[in-house]
């Protein structure tokens, strides 16, 4: 077995691989793919009728563009030398997927909280990913450059002290660390920010499956129905009603037995189509709508589409040939506490399929509000949790090591999401181009 000091010195070795510093650099290759094109790559699999709505989303902003570009800078990430210290990346570790949600016990957490793209792959793409959704958000925000610094500086150092720090501890006391959404307040120094901040926890408490029930149905000939909402939400015809029941029970095989034994206690109402997020618009969704006791305790599940991470294309196999499977077990690698009723299964054609609860006390910030000090204190919030799930599954004392006492890999780090946010600026104005001359169609999807 590999004692805590060999490890260390492997963490150092890994600064002869790619030093600290040289995580600053971004020259885009002379090969470097078209930001468009990779997106319509992407897109190719997909629901073609919903793609407009994912480029009109992601034309937004420059940081809903970097929301929805995973592909494209995974793309980047992948011709920079690596560290070779390997953990269960997220995958798209950019400011909003982050958030609270609630643990089997009804703790509020706050932690990672999307996991489409995970895969294992060197510490250090999840670190940039993050700050370079900072140093976006903040110039989006209109924040001026050293405060859009000073909030990059902020996450990557959390991300190293709380490194540093899990590198001390036992492996249970490890496993068990996580982000108590209440002990946040006590933190925060101003009295408007933690007021808002509690006004956060309490809309997170609310959107439960009942909050859900009142804003997603309706009564019809007194049984409740998902409403129509075309092409956002819909409700899926016949055949397609036959298939989300068929692999609604072969979801259920994939739970553990006391959680197939409460899923049995609820039956189907009803399903629909559903459009979410930026990146993931195209993908198959569905929402189905259960019962329990009676039509007043509802429960509403999510059947989301598993593609390929679009990091793994650039890595190693990882371990899982399921992508359903893949973001399950990565979920429940990377989050304190996950959600119980997680599961994966293939559905029709083939298709890789991954459930969870649609609403559980689930909530995010709201960034485009954030003045400087409040993204400065969210991203070290960020930077923090972060660090907790790569604990889990790399070598924390490894990464420690590398990390080291002083600021080089934060300022390095600092220096990247800074030249890619420029980057970042080229790429979406690429895609609002590509819209305006009609090679693109963009959709809102709400007229």
């Amino acid at each position: 077995m590999t004692t805590p000091d060999e490890r260390a010195r492997q963490g150092k070795a890994a600064r002869k691989r790619a030093s600290r510093s040289s995580h600053g650099a971004w020259i885009p290759s002379a090969d470097r793919a078209d930001p468009v094109a990779v997106l319509e790559r992407q897109g190719e699999g997909r629901v073609q009728e919903l793609l407009p709505i994912r480029y009109a989303r992601m034309a937004a902003s420059p940081f809903a563009f970097l929301r929805g570009a995973a592909a494209v800078m995974a793309g980047d990430l992948a011709v920079q030398w690596p560290t070779g210290l390997t953990v269960q990346l997220c995958g798209d570790a950019h400011l909003l997927n982050f958030g609270l949600f609630a643990s089997p016990e009804r703790a509020l957490l706050f932690d990672l909280n999307d996991f489409d793209e995970t895969c294992p792959g060197p510490f250090e793409w999840d670190v940039k990913r993050l700050a370079a959704s900072i140093a976006v958000a903040s110039r989006d925000n209109g924040h001026p450059e050293r405060g859009t610094r000073e909030a990059c500086l902020a996450a990557v150092a959390a991300y190293r002290a709380s490194m540093r720090r899990l590198a001390g501890l036992g492996e249970l006391a490890v496993w068990y660390e996580r982000t108590d959404a209440h002990d946040l307040l006590p933190l925060i120094r101003s009295t408007r920010h933690r007021e808002r901040a509690s006004t956060t926890l309490d809309r997170a408490r609310r959107r439960t499956s009942l909050q859900a029930l009142g804003k997603l149905t309706e009564e019809v000939n007194g049984v409740r129905r998902i409403i129509h909402d075309p092409p956002l939400l819909e409700p899926v015809g016949a055949p397609d009603l036959a298939a989300v029941r068929k692999i609604f029970g072969d979801y259920r095989s994939t739970l553990s037995e006391e959680r197939r034994l409460l899923l049995d206690r609820y039956h189907f109402v009803d399903a629909a189509r559903k459009v979410v997020g930026v990146g993931s618009v195209g993908t198959r969704c569905f929402i189905v709508l259960l019962a329990g006791r009676d039509a007043g305790d509802p429960l509403f599940l999510q059947i989301k589409e598993a593609v390929r991470s679009v990091v793994e294309e650039h890595l190693p196999a990882g371990p899982y040939v399921h992508p359903g499977h893949r973001v399950v077990a990565g979920q429940r690698l990377l989050q304190a506490a996950s959600d119980i009723f997680l599961g994966w299964m293939t559905g029709p054609q083939g298709r890789a399929f991954y459930w969870r609860q649609l609403r559980d006390m689930k909530g995010s910030a709201d960034v485009e509000a954030m003045s400087p000090a409040e993204l400065r204190s969210y991203a070290r919030l960020c930077g923090t949790a972060l660090a907790r799930a790569h604990a889990r599954s790399g070598d924390r004392i490894a990464i420690a090591a590398y990390l080291g006492g002083s600021d080089t890999f934060d300022r390095a780090v600092a220096d990247f999401a800074l030249r890619y946010t420029a980057q970042n600026a080229e790429d979406h104005a690429a895609l609002t181009e590509a819209i305006a001359s009609g090679l693109v169609n963009a959709a809102t999807g709400t007229d």
